[in-house]
């Protein structure tokens, strides 16, 4: 298994109210500038919160959500101390409750 880390928080002050794409927009060209592999994703509507063990931190965060996942865990703490009402954890995949980490509910338009 894989250990997964997440900034958490609404889609609203993920996306519209925090400058985020200007921060993954800059951290990709650093990455394509240092040939690293792409290890962190915005996930709208992360289907990871429907496993039971997320049940309480669901019920926490204002939907719709959405989600920074990453391998990295220093990237994650350095997101939460930029981002104050976002909710930081971490899991395991692929498991029993989430197949696929990095899956989302929100509708392919």
């Amino acid at each position: 298994m894989t250990t997964y880390y997440y900034i958490l928080a609404s889609q609203k002050f993920l996306l519209e109210e925090e400058p985020l794409e200007e921060v993954l927009k800059e951290r990709r060209r650093d990455y394509a500038d240092k040939n690293k592999e792409i290890d962190f994703w915005l996930i709208k509507q992360p289907a990871f919160l429907e496993a039971p063990e997320f049940a309480e931190i669901k019920a926490k965060c204002p939907q719709p959500s959405a989600a920074i996942v990453s391998l990295n865990s220093q990237f994650i703490t350095w997101l939460k101390l930029r981002l104050e009402y976002a909710l930081k954890g971490e899991f395991e995949a692929p498991s029993a409750t989430i197949s696929d980490p990095l899956a989302s509910l929100e509708p392919v338009s």
